[in-house]
């Protein structure tokens, strides 16, 4: 790899990702950054870091967010892409739940089959696995299905496109149900891995994709949740124009607040059949203007006051001598630090559950990460909630470390201190 430390060379989208119209209208600019989930190993820590451009815009065409510079695949999902989603207590029991209604609510058995795609390590397709459920992961990175794998769970390393959706569904490989969880958002030829997922489904078929809701990211300023690996940000609008595109259409969609600042489920299928749920998101985002411009158009302002404000809290914490750990060493960790200018002298070290990024550094700022036990070993004095969406999970776990007088800061959407 490449690591020249400058700014990298990149392809920028001339036209929008989903429906090709020119003319995208920036509206936030997060400044050059490493790779949010390129996280650093001890045996290459002072070398330089690969950055990129990192700015969202919107298309007035489609009302898709978007941003601009596209990393390549390559760099993106590389042996260093440690995210196992089976170290949040939350998002295991959100995924129990679901598996568990797609087999009451369609009657799933034997002959179902249930495509996952960006199926990680598993976690979400052994629920239905284990009840005899024919389950197929679809994951480009090595580490997430070789893991699967060893889980029992079929997984294919590679990217769904249309052509070999056409194939295996030629082979009578049709999907009853298709789970697409946090995996649209990481889409740069969306028209092709939608018409993928198209060609792959049963007639009478369910696909289910869950992404945060762009409404909330905006809403609350959630703009650490950008970051290069997510290409696009949703809304219910942006996301029915681009089924309609492929012959198939939202039909209902579920609100899921507590789950990575505000996530949507859609449900999707060949046929028409929309809730009232459905219509009514639908209506409401029109009503409060989140298919134009002007919802977001405040919202640069709005992150550089958290970012200022952040900032001062930090810096005046540590002039008064506190210590301050981060927890969570996940991208949206990554995207603050670095977009705030938050360095070790400011947030000496992160910890995170993770096994696997214990022992490496963040991107850009290198603070080292450990495990959760070095809150209470070390005792600083305030944490900052870089996980800020699992904060009621982690706060709960950290007992120990509140009762020694701990404190923990949660960033957005108003820099705060709790368990003072």
């Amino acid at each position: 790899m490449d690591r020249g430390g400058g700014v990298m060379t990149t392809s920028t989208p001339v036209t929008c990702r989903s429906c090709g119209a020119p003319g995208l209208t920036s509206f936030l600019d997060l400044g050059v950054t490493p790779l949010a989930d390129a996280l650093v190993r001890e045996e290459v820590l002072g070398e330089p870091e690969e950055r990129f451009p990192l700015e969202v815009a919107f298309c007035e065409a489609c009302t898709l967010v978007q941003i601009l510079e596209e990393v390549p695949a390559e760099k993106l999902f590389v042996d260093n892409y440690l995210y196992f989603s089976s170290f949040s207590d939350h998002l295991l029991d959100h995924s129990r739940r679901h598996a568990e209604w797609l087999i009451a609510e369609r009657d799933l058995g034997s002959e179902s089959l249930v495509v996952e795609l960006a199926s990680h390590h598993g976690y979400h397709l052994r629920n239905l696995v284990d009840q005899g459920i024919p389950g197929l992961g679809i994951d480009p990175s090595t580490h997430q299905a070789a893991a699967a794998i060893a889980a029992g769970v079929p997984t294919l390393m590679e990217v769904l496109g249309e052509d070999k959706a056409r194939r295996r569904r030629a082979e009578g490989k049709a999907a009853a149900v298709i789970i697409a969880n946090n995996v649209l958002a990481h889409v740069p030829d969306l028209n092709g891995f939608v018409a993928g997922r198209a060609e792959l489904l049963a007639d009478d078929g369910l696909i289910t994709v869950e992404n945060p809701y762009v409404r909330e990211l905006i809403d609350h300023c959630e703009f650490d949740t950008i970051y290069h690996e997510h290409f696009c940000y949703y809304a219910c609008t942006s996301i029915d124009r681009l089924m309609r595109r492929h012959g198939m259409w939202l039909n209902h969609v579920e609100f899921f607040p507590d789950l990575h600042g505000g996530t949507l489920r859609w449900h999707i299928g060949k046929h028409e059949n929309r809730s009232p749920e459905a219509k009514q998101y639908l209506e409401q985002e029109a009503e409060i203007g989140l298919d134009s411009i002007g919802y977001y158009e405040q919202f640069a302002d709005r992150v550089a006051v958290v970012q200022e404000d952040l900032r001062a809290l930090l810096g005046e914490l540590r002039s008064g001598g506190a210590s301050i750990a981060g927890y969570g060493a996940a991208a949206k960790g990554s995207t603050l630090l670095n977009s705030t200018g938050i360095g070790t002298d400011l947030v000496e070290f992160v910890v995170d559950r993770n096994v696997h990024k214990q022992g490496t550094y963040m991107p850009g700022t290198n603070q080292p990460v450990l495990g959760p036990e070095a809150l209470v070993e070390r005792q600083p004095d305030y944490v900052l909630l870089l996980a800020w969406n699992f904060a009621d999970e982690i706060i709960a776990q950290q007992n120990e470390y509140l009762a020694r007088g701990g404190k923990f800061i949660v960033p957005v959407p108003v820099p705060e201190v709790v368990g003072a």
